[in-house]
């Protein structure tokens, strides 16, 4: 793949279309947003996030993948496999515009060795979860699930709420780069390491991170000072997570959270060795790549080490869902696993209950659309009906620099709290009998102006119905099921049947090639009628999924969010 240095890739914005529908449309735009320099690490390589998870497998693939969406009848679908689009077949208006694959493999091959030759003959592209299906928005993505998991620390570990504790983490990339501001959006002080200063730079000007310091003991002599004020602020430094976290430990520092996000999934592209600049990383990948994976893989075991012993120490640690502790673990660190993944410990009583990501994207660019649907949903979603309505009253409010003007309906004096990455976009989580809700909302709004532009909303792959991740999304499942893929299937087949504008199913992302199967969908709400009854259709059943998936599990909490909505399930958990 020859890079395009020169080639700058930005979605269009506002109303007039240069496909034939609007599902080809959004497809389009979303693909180019993924590319925008705003919002992807690597776009001369089609990098969008996570060390190496592309938007499509080449530049003639992209460039095909574009003229095809432009070309191509309301009635009619595009098939991509593995970033190239490889077929345009015949369906019907309900079916999804773009069907994509990524980087799946037979699981006798499914290798992160063979999966590498394959790419390294241009047959294959990896796609992480947002990346090759079109729906990345930059680190805002994470940011809402990285808030719900460092709030929900708060609240069952420390009284109800990160105030006032020092909260340490590394890796400040695609999806990294969220952990600052969520943890200050808890209420905590933040500590995170970060090898590139570019990244560090990048989410300064995006006010993902509030400070960097000049170094180590400053950086840790800083955020101490914060902590023990109770601010909530971040503080980024230069250093490997073994660097800071031995030099937690040498100091005797008393760290209250500690995890992790490094791109520890990818040993190759994405985790960075102990005692080598990125110069070094790059010539070694290239001329021996066994001795680069080894050394990486050596440094995850070390880090990991680390953490444990922090824990010991007394700190709340858990995995951010990178498949460090596997690295470790197969690198000889027999108790790798001794700290929870973040689902088990603070996610999974909310994917009972078919709650996860929800992100939108205004297609028109204008930021007035988001706050517009911000202020539609805090009316729809009152506190007053309770549930998780407080929290979501509090994450939108805490996206806005200015809530007072959003809560008076003042959509002109509305400004962004952190920094929009291409178009702008919002994410929350919502739930079964939630999403629909939103959805048929947000088709409305299109339908009588309130916002200018059709509206994508899609989703994480990290959600509650739609993954197999044994080390990750599906850890410790009640009846043991954490490798059953069939879920993952199925919720791919779902959405295909129920309308979805693009529907995907890719292997590996977020752990690693071998470690995860996952599935993505993508809906347009255009304001029309057909748009209404396909919205209604997939954001009922998307979520649904993850309801069926822990019934099965034997969850009592799904047992009875099943019931409340009479959901219908021929046979219970055994």
């Amino acid at each position: 793949m020859s890079p395009n240095i020169e080639r700058v890739v930005r979605a269009p914005r506002g109303t007039e279309r240069s496909c034939q529908s609007w599902a080809a449309e959004a497809a389009m735009r979303m693909l180019m947003n993924n590319l925008d320099p705003e919002v992807a690490e690597d776009p001369a390589k089609l990098v969008v996030y996570g060390g190496r998870g592309r938007a499509a497998r080449s530049w003639a693939a992209f460039d095909a993948i574009v003229r095809t969406l432009k070309r191509m009848a309301p009635d009619e679908t595009l098939l991509v496999q593995s970033g190239k689009p490889v077929g345009v077949v015949r369906t019907h208006e309900d079916a999804p515009r773009v069907l994509i694959a990524n980087s799946n493999l037979v699981p006798h091959w499914a290798t992160q060795a063979h999966f590498d030759a394959l790419e390294a003959q241009g047959l294959m592209m990896f796609g992480q979860m947002t990346a090759g299906s079109w729906i990345y928005i930059g680190t805002q993505g994470i940011l809402q699930g990285t808030y719900e998991t460092f709030a929900e620390c708060g609240r069952k570990h420390f009284g109800g709420t990160l105030a006032g504790q020092l909260c340490v983490t590394a890796g400040c990339g695609g999806m990294g780069g969220a952990q600052p501001l969520a943890i200050t959006l808890a209420g905590g002080t933040c500590l995170i390491a970060e090898v590139d200063p570019a990244r560090l730079q990048r989410r300064l000007e995006d006010r993902y991170l509030d400070e960097v310091a000049p170094s180590l003991d400053a950086a840790i002599d800083r955020a101490r000072e914060l902590a023990a004020a109770k601010e909530a602020r971040s503080v980024g430094v230069r250093a490997t997570a073994i660097q800071l976290l031995e030099r937690l430990l040498e100091r005797e520092v008393k760290v209250d959270v500690l995890t992790d996000q490094t791109s520890a999934h990818d040993p190759l592209e994405g985790y960075l060795p102990e005692e080598m600049t990125l110069a070094d990383a790059a010539m070694l990948r290239k001329s021996d790549p066994d001795a680069y994976v080894a050394e990486s893989s050596a440094c995850m075991a070390r880090h990991v080490r680390a953490m444990l012993a922090l824990q010991e120490r007394g700190a709340v640690t858990f995995d951010y869902g990178n498949n460090l502790r596997q690295r470790a673990k197969d690198h000889g660190v027999e108790n790798a696993f001794g700290f929870p993944g973040f689902v088990p410990a603070y996610i999974r009583e909310q994917f009972c209950l078919g709650r996860g990501p929800f992100r939108w994207v205004a297609l028109s660019g204008d930021p007035k659309d988001i706050f517009a649907t911000d202020k539609a949903l805090l009316d729809a979603f009152p506190v007053a009906e309770g549930g998780y309505n407080q929290r979501l009253h509090d994450w939108i409010l805490g996206c806005h620099a200015n809530p007072e003007a959003l809560l008076a309906g003042d959509l002109d004096a509305c400004a962004p709290r952190f920094g929009w990455q291409g178009l702008p976009a919002r994410i929350c989580w919502f739930g079964l009998g939630e999403r629909d809700r939103a959805g048929l909302i947000f088709n409305q709004m299109v339908r009588d102006g309130r916002v200018s532009a059709p509206l994508v909303i899609g989703r994480d792959h990290l959600d509650c119905g739609s993954v197999a991740s044994p080390n990750r999304e599906t850890e410790g499942m009640k009846d043991g099921t954490d490798a059953v893929s069939d879920w993952a299937l199925l919720n791919a087949m779902v959405n295909v049947a129920s309308g979805a504008s693009w529907v995907s199913f890719h292997h590996g992302g977020g752990v690693g090639i071998g470690f995860s199967q996952h599935a993505g969908q993508v809906i347009v709400a255009d304001g029309s009628a057909a748009a209404g009854h396909r919205l209604a259709r997939v954001l009922t059943n998307d979520p649904m999924m993850g309801v069926f998936r822990h019934v099965d599990a034997g969850y009592e909490t799904a047992e009875g969010g099943a019931d409340d909505r009479a959901v219908d399930i021929p046979m219970r958990a055994r």
